[in-house]
């Protein structure tokens, strides 16, 4: 039936009639209806951001045991209440639909996809019994553990583990991370870390590749020092960047420098001829806290050695410089007449300088401008980080399989004649595990890490996947390497577990901040520090008494009554159940400020001083020339310490000889491939985001 517009007016309004009488008149319903329903419950919960090594403090709200927004902590000394883009939404970690929800078993062919759920005692009874195994045949060396993210005591934990069962093989991916950087800093100061900056007081900064405002650690508390060295104090800092690629740093920095690809040592040391020619630099400073500046002898052998002065002065001039860098000659002796005249002055650069094949060298020149003038140990300089106070390990109980095992060469070589410095070496494991190794590995432990996505060329890892016997993944994600796994336990979230972490070097002064479960686990997972501990008790004996601890948790307070100790810092209490409760409720322990021009804590190395000349780097290679010399003497004709040494640097693909080895210089970068064929360097970077 038509309707038609006089008619539908009449029902409008018998109908507006109709709901406004109703109005008048209560609803049964209503009356009968419960009050208000009580508010829901809601908390803060203190914790540290996962989403990148830097370890910002965050507060997690949590409404009736779900949680639903992550801030950044304002009490937090790391950044002070503000949070990255990737911090924000660490809830999409937590409440992502494709964590493994449980311990899962392969039964179909590898990277087929197809699992079983299994119980989390079967599982660990799994790994137990097969180590048990390889321990029983005298074999505790084919077992490696692959590592990533070890914040806090995970490190040790690992290295704990690998101890008492027997094998030297923690592989670490510190050789495609900023190994370089820790190792420059090991031969010119003794210490092997990443140094710290006292950005807030610099004048004057000389980044070398370091995404300061995009990608470096931790990047919340330098965007706030960028804006603190701009605008928030008298004098405005200079910021100088030097690197190829025009990056969003670049763009912010009072000027770009782009220079040719992998050049960063070159420059370095044209800015240090001019500063030591001109005499710019800090004499005192040079003469009190440094070695192998001038020239010496060596009290020992009587051997004559060149300085650091001679090589800069003699081999670095700015004209051959600029020839090698792209960068012009006044614009070099300008950088350096700033650099030095504009004090307190930083010369920086991590990933972007260290990350390549002339890594560490590149990072001994550019520190060196820091020890030219004075910058070290110094408001507004360099500065070394110093650790918390915690309670020391206790000793691992060791049998004798495990002191059999700890005799077998590393897997990856790391610390040979191969790879003299590196302490891991991550990027060639491949090859390792297809025959170039000592030993067939049997198996394979991964944590945190996924090296079928972080290294080059995949393949490589698709041939060695198939030679390894047996792959245990603590993932919670089925990452590209995990599904290739024989078993997974995964992984806790770090919105879900125990956990402390230890700052990166940044502020000095100690800092260290503690995880804590935010929500209950939403699956079947399981905190891997509570895995390890409980595995090591299911193999029992020595591997066992190792590990005296209940679970992780119980670690953590062991380690950190030696905060409580100390009777210092953010937290002081009479008694530890007292400290641990402040602990918890504040998330982090903090003892500053930092102390400057404390050359002893400074200053590792042999001479308790800024090292130009590398005693440590001159050591270590004298003695691997020495087990080399050992190795040929039941051949007819035995080596030379001369020649063994020689050997080693043809190994290592070293240009440089004599002296020059031991001092900051400039080692070009090595190519794969016809150089004039393919002229182009691939760059690549790192944004915030990553």
């Amino acid at each position: 039936m038509a309707l038609t517009r006089r008619a539908f007016l009449k029902v409008s309004a018998a109908t507006g009639a109709g709901t406004m009488l109703a109005t008048q008149f209560p609803s049964r319903k209503g009356a009968s209806q419960e009050k208000t329903p009580k508010a829901p419950e809601e908390r803060w919960v203190p914790n540290v951001c996962l989403q990148c090594p830097a370890g910002c403090g965050i507060l997690v709200r949590v409404v009736d045991g779900r949680a639903v927004k992550i801030e950044g902590n304002p009490e937090h000394p790391i950044n002070l209440g503000r949070l990255c883009p990737k911090g924000h939404i660490g809830l999409q970690i937590l409440y992502d639909p494709d964590r493994i929800k449980g311990p899962m078993r392969r039964v179909g062919a590898r990277g087929e996809g197809k699992w079983e759920r299994i119980s989390w005692d079967e599982a660990l009874d799994t790994v137990a019994k097969r180590l048990r195994g390889l321990r029983a045949k005298g074999e505790p060396h084919r077992l490696v553990v692959m590592s990533g993210r070890n914040r806090g005591q995970m490190g040790g934990l690992l290295d704990r583990f690998l101890d008492a069962y027997g094998p030297p093989n923690h592989v670490g991916h510190s050789s495609i991370c900023a190994d370089g950087t820790a190792q420059a800093h090991y031969l010119t100061q003794g210490f092997k870390a990443y140094a710290g900056y006292d950005w807030d007081n610099t004048n004057y900064l000389l980044c070398f590749g370091g995404g300061f405002i995009e990608a470096w650690r931790p990047t919340t508390r330098l965007l706030r020092a960028f804006g603190h060295m701009r605008r928030e104090r008298p004098i405005r800092a200079k910021i100088v960047q030097v690197e190829p690629r025009f990056s969003v740093t670049a763009a912010k920095a009072d000027e770009w420098i782009p220079i040719n690809p992998g050049t960063d040592a070159a420059l370095a040391l044209g800015i240090a001829h001019v500063i030591v020619k001109e005499e710019l630099y800090d004499q005192a400073f040079v003469a009190e806290h440094t070695f192998g500046f001038e020239g010496w002898v060596d009290e020992k052998t009587g051997k004559k050695h060149m300085g650091f002065k001679t090589l800069v002065l003699e081999q670095y001039p700015p004209k051959r410089v600029a020839e090698i860098t792209g960068v012009p000659e006044a614009t070099i002796i300008r950088l350096a007449r700033e650099f030095a005249t504009t004090p307190p002055a930083i010369a920086a650069g991590e990933r972007g300088a260290s990350m390549q094949t002339n890594g560490v060298y590149n990072r001994m020149a550019i520190h060196a401008l820091n020890a030219l003038v004075g910058s070290l140990e110094v408001s507004g300089g360099v500065i070394v980080q110093h650790g918390p106070p915690l309670t020391k390990w206790p000793e691992v109980v060791l049998d004798e399989i495990a002191k059999g095992g700890g005799k077998q060469p590393r897997i990856d070589y790391a610390g040979t004649k191969k790879y003299p410095l590196a302490g891991k070496v991550y990027q060639d494991m491949p090859e390792m595990i297809l025959g170039e190794g000592p030993y067939p590995l049997d198996t394979l432990l991964l944590y945190y890490t996924n090296p079928m996505f972080s290294t080059p060329d995949v393949r490589r890892w698709e041939k060695a996947i198939e030679k390894i016997p047996f792959i245990v993944s603590f993932s919670p994600f089925l990452d590209e390497t995990t599904a290739y796994a024989d078993l997974i336990l995964p992984d806790d979230t770090y919105l879900e577990r125990w956990h402390d972490d230890v700052i990166y070097p940044s502020l000095g002064y100690p800092v260290i901040s503690l995880r804590q479960p935010v929500v209950k686990s939403l699956f079947d997972t399981r905190n891997t520090g509570d895995a390890l501990i409980e595995l090591a008790k299911r193999i029992g004996g020595s591997v066992a008494r190792s590990f005296p601890w209940k679970d992780y948790r119980e670690l953590i307070r062991e380690k950190v009554k030696g905060l409580h100790e100390a009777q210092k810092g953010n937290i002081v209490a009479p008694t530890f159940d007292k400290f641990w409760e402040e602990f918890t409720e504040k998330g982090f322990w903090a003892a500053p400020p930092y102390k400057f021009r404390d050359w002893e804590h400074g200053f590792k190395t042999p001479s308790k001083r800024f090292e130009f000349f590398s005693q440590n780097l001159e050591h270590k290679l004298e003695e691997l020339a020495k087990k080399e010399v050992e190795k040929t003497k039941e051949k007819r004709k035995a080596l030379t310490e001369e020649q063994a040494l020689e050997e080693i640097l043809r190994g290592v693909q070293l240009k440089a000889r004599g002296d020059e080895v031991y001092l900051p210089h400039y080692e070009p970068i090595r190519h794969i491939g016809d150089p004039a064929k393919y002229p182009l360097l691939l760059n690549t970077y790192k944004l915030m985001t990553h």
